[in-house]
């Protein structure tokens, strides 16, 4: 009779247990204290990322909310009470003293103000469109080189540019004129390049192909399918433009003699000088400059929509 001896199989030694289970753990994906690590990394990049947006919005929030508590004190409690405290209620009387200074012509500045940004929005925002557009669509000789003008002009700041465009609005006799203010405003450099990053984005080739056979042409198919396609560019463009001319203060400060053609950022500065002798002007100065915040809310307010919708196109194809 033949029997079939069956050995009992050996246990594996400690090393090679340890060595399985050390291969099996990096085939998983998991070490020992793995998920422990990640834990505490990602408290740590939410607790850095959420440590700097307090930070900024403390950054952005803080001087208006000063400005605010400011605005409700008179003389005597802006000098003589803490920064975020409430004083004598005193926000009515500033308003009047700001109505009743110069005759109202803080209302006139205003309304400069909501004329030179206006005009610098909208049709600075749309000859930023339709060039970002056209160094997008169209080919044209140089256009490499222009563009390179254009990311130029970026980096230039604004000051810089003050006296030589006062100088040629001195040989056209425009200085001291509206005029000295509305033309530079139609040039943006920095809304040409972005206009030209949303034609690349949001208006394809093909759209404009089909358009030119059916027979439209290219300032047509610009109006008709480009700037729509364009809009949340434009807006962002427009919003740019009016808070940039809005708080311009070397342009009109060098260009304008007239206080009736003043914005409201040089006059309220002129305001200001009147307070260093005469420490009553500051609370009047403070409600004046609380006042002028209020068309920039406005203009983010009511055009904030356009900029939910513009990032959402393109998410779903």
């Amino acid at each position: 009779m033949i029997t079939e001896t069956v050995s009992a199989p050996s246990r594996p030694s400690a090393g090679v247990a340890r060595r399985k289970h050390d291969d099996g753990s990096r085939r998983g994906g998991k070490r020992p204290g793995g998920n422990r690590l990640s834990r505490e990394g990602g408290f740590a990049s939410a607790f850095t990322v959420n440590a700097l947006l307090v930070l900024g919005c403390a950054y952005m929030v803080l001087p208006v909310l000063w400005l605010f508590f400011a605005a409700t004190k008179d003389t005597a409690d802006l000098y003589g009470t803490p920064a975020y405290s409430l004083g004598r209620f005193a926000f009515v009387e500033n308003i009047a003293a700001v109505i009743g200074q110069d005759g109202g012509i803080f209302f006139r500045w205003m309304g400069n103000s909501v004329l030179y940004a206006g005009f610098g929005a909208v049709l600075g925002g749309l000859v930023s469109v339709m060039a970002g557009y056209a160094f997008d669509k169209f080919q044209f000789r140089g256009k490499k080189a222009w563009f390179g003008f254009v990311l130029l002009g970026v980096l230039i700041p604004n000051t810089a540019t003050v006296l030589p465009m006062y100088l040629l609005a001195s040989v056209f006799s425009i200085t001291n004129t509206v005029w000295a203010i509305l033309i530079p405003v139609l040039c943006n450099p920095f809304g040409v390049y972005l206009a030209r990053v949303y034609s690349s984005s949001y208006v394809p080739d093909e759209t404009l192909e089909a358009a030119r056979v059916d027979g439209a042409g290219p300032v047509r198919s610009f109006f008709s399918l480009g700037l729509p396609m364009m809009m949340p560019g434009f807006i962002t463009i427009a919003l740019f433009q009016f808070v940039g001319v809005w708080n311009n203060f070397m342009l009109p400060l060098v260009m304008l003699q007239d206080q009736q053609l003043l914005p409201v950022s040089v006059g309220i500065s002129i305001w200001q000088g009147y307070s260093v002798p005469q420490p009553e002007f500051s609370p009047m100065v403070i409600t004046a400059s609380l006042l002028s915040v209020i068309p920039l809310l406005i203009a983010f307010i009511m055009l904030q929509r356009f900029w939910k919708s513009g990032l959402t196109t393109g998410s779903v194809k």
